[in-house]
């Protein structure tokens, strides 16, 4: 299983190896938010969300696209949105796609980070031996599979003992490899021990940072990241499972439809997750008679539990068209805890990056409203459907 770059540096950053800050956007306006909250002046770096690697080498089918690659840096704030929106739904050909491409409908956006030098650094599990091995080069911008594929004095092999840590003399080797000096022997260790022991805490088969940064006080920083999951082992990792969905319209839908909840896109900016038609009727109604339209609504029906609710709010989130989410159930059978812990699930995952607001009347309410106040998430409550989008349709005017 793989999973995107924003993904993967999360998943570094919470186990402490440095990552540059940043966020996923789905629309231009998410981007200029996003950059604004990072840094405020910039420069920042724009990464088109595919999986697949050399990014930077590559090109969009589309012309509206412009002559630039998938990762594109960004000196202005006023440029943000302009270049997020020339990425977003458009084709992105690079050597691992093919000539098809993969569609980018989402973009990280992160602070440029000055550093003194790049190298490219690896870990997969060499089958033949067995053992993890590190591999080391100068060599950026190449997938790991082409690195086996380069004469022997580019690229640096080392082969690590499961069980034991990783040792001085290894690092040293490290360092005379890429000809820096000893002075870089406590960062260097640091972060190739941390690699090494998320690698196996994760049941990982591949780690690819490419490239890790050297960064002046001689501390390493992931500047890009791809990981790869060992599918057998995933049951010991279902925050990890829970990262892997499918982002396409159709994916979407049929994300749903595994879950027994009812998908529909439209044309407009605001996501509805309701429960029954008539309320998904009404929602339409009011949003159109306010000036606004309807992105996509999710039908979660009847009975659900907190992984179906989770699922039914990412979906709606990897819509690229959402820049607001209305949450509009009315309860009964349905308990509305189970839809804040869904929220605050996704929240804790991927970020919470568009207004949300929600109108909740039903059983457990109150403990319900609880859960989302106590969990610091910027929600906005209503006591109705008219007043919850009035107060949405505010919330993202004053976020464009």
């Amino acid at each position: 299983m793989n999973v995107h770059e924003y993904q993967a540096k999360k998943i570094l950053a919470e186990n402490e190896i440095k990552v540059p800050p940043g966020g996923v956007a789905y629309t231009p306006a998410e981007a200029k938010k996003i950059a604004q909250k990072i840094s405020s002046r910039g420069p920042w770096m724009l990464k088109a969300q595919i999986q697949a690697g050399a990014r930077a080498m590559g090109h969009f089918i589309e012309h509206t696209a412009g002559q630039k690659s998938g990762i594109r840096k960004v000196t202005r704030i006023a440029n943000i949105s302009y270049e997020t929106s020339l990425m977003l739904n458009n084709t992105l050909v690079t050597d691992q796609t093919g000539p098809k491409g993969q569609l980018v409908n989402r973009v990280y956006v992160e602070s440029y980070m000055p550093v003194k030098r790049f190298f490219y650094a690896g870990m997969i599990i060499d089958s033949a031996i067995p053992a993890i091995t590190l591999l080391i080069s100068e060599v950026i911008n190449q997938d790991i599979l082409s690195m086996f594929d380069m004469r022997m004095d580019k690229i640096l092999h080392i082969n690590l003992k499961y069980g034991s840590t990783i040792k001085d003399e290894q690092i040293l080797r490290i360092l005379d490899f890429l000809s820096l000096e000893k002075t870089y022997l406590p960062s260097f260790r640091d972060f190739f021990m941390t690699l090494h022991q998320t690698f196996i805490r994760l049941d990982a088969q591949m780690i690819e940072i490419n490239p890790v940064g050297i960064m002046k006080d001689k501390s390493l920083i992931a500047l890009d990241a791809k990981i790869n999951f060992d599918d057998n082992a995933l049951f010991r990792h279902l925050e990890i499972t829970r990262m892997h969905i499918d982002y396409e319209q159709d994916q979407r839908t049929a994300k749903a439809q595994e879950y027994s909840l009812d998908y529909h896109e439209f044309d407009g900016n605001i996501g509805c997750i309701v429960n029954g038609e008539g309320s998904a009727l009404e929602a339409m109604d009011i949003i159109r008679s306010k000036g606004a339209d309807i992105a996509c609504t999710l039908d979660i029906k009847g009975s659900v539990d907190k992984d179906r609710i989770a699922t039914g709010i990412r979906i709606i989130m990897t819509n690229p068209r959402v820049e607001g989410i209305l949450i509009n159930v009315l309860g009964g059978f349905l308990r509305c805890n189970l839809i804040a812990d869904g929220i605050v699930s996704v929240a804790q995952e991927v970020g919470l990056t568009v207004p949300l607001i929600v109108r909740f009347e039903g059983t457990n309410k109150a403990e319900a409203l609880s859960i989302l106040e106590q969990s610091d998430l910027q929600v906005l409550f209503a006591d109705d459907t008219s007043q919850a989008v009035d107060k949405l349709i505010k919330q993202m005017e004053v976020n464009d």
